[in-house]
């Protein structure tokens, strides 16, 4: 198939940029591929779809392997060592020349978004943010995907957030804000929140989508009856703090089943974490395992919004559902507090 013969291409980069009416179609894909509803046998036969990760990774990269394959693509890896891009070749010059073999680049990587940004200079080849520095887009889509699954709705829950303000954080807050009716609220360590920038941004989606976000850094002033508790690892992507102490600093963060039972409500509150988890220390044994815990199905939906993100990238015209439980509720205000 020549260049032009390409059928035109959507980027994921970043949920800022997805739009509300796409993040709920590629949630309710998910969980339409989740219950094996898929609509159509093998809609990417003939594709061929790069896969690059220049950093280790269990979850991501398999799920998009084995999803791009079940979708009927093929799929080439690429080591961190295995591109020009390790002898100097810029991002846009091997994006140029990979675009004329590839129709989907997924990418994984420890640098800031201005590398997908690059990579998706070209307009031939689909770019996915499989996860950088700064976000993970499709941990979110799998995340929000696991909890329609899990309650039929999105509309009116209240995900608390524990830990690191990091990528998966971000993430989560731009999905959440762009879910009309749905609440966030991040507590992390003071020194360790969201990016002022991305903040600003999801207010801005919050408000304009009629969703709440809440930030601050007082461990001692959690919400009650939420429906979802969410944890991350620490050093994020496995990469260690330079900040002395900074263990005893995060030690109050770590989700034990006491906290469990101060934030869940009598009934349904779920434990969510985006693995891998260092036991003992953001999460104990007791909530990872315990009956609470949806971690391991939240790990099967990778799979799952890997599927949706490839198809919705690739194929345009993909029958697409809208999902009915993301109705526009009443307006709601975005809230950040710093104490």
């Amino acid at each position: 198939m020549t260049q032009e013969e390409k059928t035109p291409v959507r980027h994921l980069l970043s949920l800022s940029e997805l739009g509300a009416e796409s993040l709920s179609q590629l949630i309710a894909r998910s969980v339409e591929f989740a219950s094996a509803r898929t609509g159509e046998d093998a809609p990417l036969k003939g594709k061929y779809i790069g896969i690059y990760f220049s950093k280790s990774s269990t979850r991501t990269r398999t799920s998009f392997t084995v999803g791009a394959m079940r979708l009927g693509a093929r799929i080439v890896s690429f080591g961190p060592g295995d591109l020009q891009l390790s002898t100097g070749e810029t991002i846009e010059d091997t994006a140029r020349i990979l675009s004329g073999y590839l129709d989907a680049l997924v990418v994984r990587t420890n640098e800031t978004q201005a590398e997908m940004d690059a990579l998706a200079s070209q307009d031939a080849m689909a770019i996915v943010n499989a996860m950088s520095a700064e976000e993970h887009p499709t941990q979110a889509i799998a995340d929000l995907s696991t909890l329609l699954e899990k309650f039929g709705r999105l509309d009116d829950l209240h995900v608390l957030y524990v830990g690191e303000g990091n990528n998966t954080a971000s993430a989560l807050a731009y999905a959440v804000a762009q879910v009309p009716g749905m609440k966030l609220t991040l507590v992390t360590p003071k020194g360790y929140g969201l990016k002022d920038r991305t903040l600003e941004e999801a207010a801005n989606l919050a408000q304009l989508h009629g969703s709440v976000v809440e930030h601050h850094h007082r461990i001692e002033r959690l919400p009650s009856s939420v429906d979802a508790v969410y944890a991350t690892r620490w050093q994020t992507m496995g990469a260690p703090k330079s900040d002395p102490g900074w263990e005893k600093i995060f030690e109050p963060f770590c989700v034990t089943p006491e906290m469990m039972a101060k934030v869940s409500k009598d009934s349904g509150t779920v434990f969510l974490h985006d693995l891998p988890a260092v036991r003992g220390a953001d999460v104990l044994d007791q909530v990872l395992d315990g009956p609470q815990s949806l971690a391991w199905r939240q790990a099967r939906h990778k799979l799952y919004s890997a599927m949706a993100v490839l198809e919705w990238c690739l194929t345009p015209k993909a029958v697409l559902v809208h999902d009915a439980h993301q109705k526009m509720g009443q307006a709601h205000s975005f809230q950040q507090t710093h104490r």
